[in-house]
C-alpha cells in the first residue's frame, strides 16, 4: 500500500531543483549588477519562481507520485495538471525580463524559440506531446521505467513552458501575444486537447494495464478511474481556459481604455 510518509529525495530530483534555485539566486543577486545594472531585486518574480520549483517538487516528490505511478490514473493526471498549469507558468512568469532575454537573445536560440513560441506551433507541440505520451503502450512503459518516467515529466514541463509563452512571457525579445490572439490561442488549445479527453472518457475498456491490475485505493473501478482522469483533464482545462479568457478580456478592456500615445512622439 501507499507509504504516505515517503517523499522522493533522489539526488537527480533534489539536485536539479537546488541547482535551479542557486542559479536563479546568483543571477538575480551578485550577477544582477552585470546583467541589468540599476535593476532592483525582483522580489515578486523571485516568489513566483521559487514557488514554481516548490510546486514542481510537490507534484513529483510527494506521495502523489507513488499513487499516480502505481495505483490511480486520476492521481497521475492530477500530477500532470499541477506540472503544466502551475509549476511551468510560475517559473516562466518568475524569470525577470533582463535575465530571460539575456539567455534567449542569441543567434542560435532566438530563431528556434521564435518558431516554437508562435501560438500555432506552441499549441500543436504541447498537444502532440500530451497525446503521444498517453498512447497506452508508451504510457505504461513510462510507468515501468523510472528514467522514462522522468523524461515524460521533463517533456511535459518543457512543452508547458512553450505552451505558456504566448500568455505570460516577460520577454521583450519574444513577448506575450495581444489579448485577441491570446483568446483565440486558448480556444485552440482546448480544441486540440479534446480528442485525447474523448479517447480517455469514451473508451469501452481500461486502457492502461498498470491501473487495471493495481490494488484499489478507493472504490473506483479501473475504467471509472480512467474516466475521472479524463474529466480532470477536460474540466480542469476548461476552468483554466475560462480564467485565462477572462484575464485576456480584462487586459483587452484596460488597454482599450488607456490613452493612446501621441502619434508624433514617444509614449509618456
Amino acid at each position: 500500500m501507499v507509504n504516505w510518509t515517503h517523499w522522493h529525495n533522489e539526488p537527480l530530483l533534489v539536485g536539479t531543483l537546488v541547482l535551479a534555485a542557486w542559479a536563479y539566486a546568483v543571477a538575480t543577486g551578485p550577477w544582477r549588477f552585470r546583467l541589468a545594472l540599476g535593476s532592483a531585486y525582483p522580489t515578486r518574480q523571485a516568489r513566483l519562481f521559487y514557488g514554481g520549483l516548490v510546486v514542481f517538487y510537490l507534484a513529483v516528490g510527494s506521495p502523489l507520485d507513488e499513487i499516480g505511478e502505481r495505483y490511480l490514473f486520476s492521481a497521475h493526471m492530477l500530477q500532470h495538471l499541477i506540472i503544466v498549469n502551475l509549476a511551468a507558468p510560475l517559473v516562466l512568469a518568475g524569470t525577470p525580463r533582463w535575465l530571460l532575454d539575456g539567455i534567449i537573445d542569441r543567434p542560435p536560440l532566438r530563431p528556434i524559440l521564435r518558431a516554437l513560441s508562435a501560438p500555432v506551433a506552441a499549441a500543436v507541440l504541447f498537444a502532440l506531446c500530451l497525446s503521444i505520451w498517453h498512447v497506452p503502450a508508451i504510457y505504461d512503459a513510462a510507468l515501468r521505467d523510472k528514467l522514462l518516467h522522468v523524461v515524460q515529466h521533463l517533456m511535459f514541463f518543457a512543452t508547458a513552458l512553450v505552451l505558456w509563452w504566448p500568455l505570460v512571457s516577460p520577454s521583450a525579445v519574444l513577448p506575450r501575444r495581444t489579448p485577441g490572439v491570446q483568446v483565440l490561442y486558448v480556444v485552440g488549445l482546448g480544441a486540440l486537447q479534446f480528442p485525447l479527453v474523448a479517447f480517455l472518457n469514451f473508451s469501452r475498456e481500461a486502457l492502461y494495464p498498470t491501473y487495471e491490475f493495481a490494488p484499489r485505493l478507493i472504490a473506483l473501478a479501473p475504467r471509472e478511474d480512467q474516466i475521472l482522469g479524463g474529466a480532470l483533464m477536460g474540466v480542469g482545462g476548461m476552468f483554466v481556459s475560462l480564467g485565462l479568457i477572462s484575464r485576456c478580456f480584462i487586459r483587452w478592456h484596460r488597454e482599450s481604455e488607456s490613452p493612446s500615445p501621441p502619434a508624433d512622439g514617444p509614449p509618456r
